[in-house]
């Protein structure tokens, strides 16, 4: 049975950006270090979301909503329990955020 999709969307709750170049690259560091680690998993390596707008039958607004997206990544694994456990060492989990898991159904 071939491997999955899944989306890793990282919420951060409000979280900051490392202050100053050093810390800047260490933050920078534990991310490679991360995804150096699950690099065979890795379908898109994604990207850092900007600041978000929320659209529903009420309008817009421009905050991003109760709980922003920070980014996504989109990785390979054979089922949902093994995406959680590769998504378990992520520096936004260590830092206290989080990461939604969710299968990428093929349409």
């Amino acid at each position: 049975m071939a491997d999955k999709r899944f989306m890793y969307i990282y919420h951060g709750n409000g979280m900051t950006m490392p202050e100053g170049e050093e810390a800047g690259r260490e933050a920078m560091a534990r991310w490679q270090g991360w995804m150096d680690g699950i690099r065979d998993n890795i379908a898109d390596e994604g990207a850092p979301a900007g600041k978000s707008h929320t659209v529903s039958r009420d309008g817009v607004t421009g905050d991003g909503g109760a709980d922003p997206a920070y980014g996504y990544t989109i990785v390979t694994a054979p089922d949902i329990d093994a995406a959680i456990e590769m998504a378990k060492g992520c520096p936004m989990v260590e830092d206290g955020g989080r990461v939604e898991v969710c299968e990428a159904i093929e349409m």
